[in-house]
């Protein structure tokens, strides 16, 4: 009789340790979601349809910018405009934008979405995918065109997986 008791009682703290585990989960979860939705609503939106990719750019590429969505390297182009470079993470820890990005094929279409008043969408077709080390800093130049260049680390952040992808005039 008290092995049954003691049995129902650890199961009910079990339920109830269980239930809140998957409560705290899901409440970060759906944080995670309301505030990706305001960030896309306040800032130039990057998708590439093929891979389901549609986030926010948000200015500069610190990690706090790179935690939830892409960044925007400073003194590069503008939407439209010169070199457009942005980064974003592939991980499993940080914002999972570019996860999928290394199945990207040239001829696919990228977007970006300007926020200004008529929600400009400037798009980009992928002519270049290759792989450079981190110090490959010649991707962020200008080269005199209208272009996008995505950066992101390879699955094992040894190296970056750059894409590159001209403007569709």
């Amino acid at each position: 009789m008290k092995n049954k008791k003691i049995l129902k009682i650890s199961g009910t703290i079990m339920i109830i340790l269980g239930i809140s585990i998957l409560s705290v989960f899901g409440y970060k979860k759906i944080s995670r979601e309301i505030y990706l939705r305001k960030l896309l609503k306040e800032n130039i939106i990057f998708e590439i349809p093929n891979l389901n990719i549609r986030i926010p750019v948000l200015e500069g590429t610190d990690n706090k910018k790179l935690a939830v969505s892409a960044g925007h390297f400073p003194d590069t182009g503008s939407p439209g405009k010169g070199n457009y470079c942005i980064a974003g993470h592939n991980s499993t820890i940080y914002a999972e934008v570019f996860n999928e990005l290394d199945r990207i094929q040239k001829g696919d279409e990228m977007y970006l979405i300007d926020i200004d008043s008529s929600h400009t969408k400037y798009t980009y077709v992928v002519t270049d995918y290759i792989i450079v080390e981190p110090s490959a800093v010649e991707v962020l130049k200008d080269y005199g065109d209208n272009r996008i260049t995505v950066i992101s680390c390879t699955d094992d952040g040894k190296y970056r997986q750059v894409v590159t992808g001209m403007l569709k005039e």
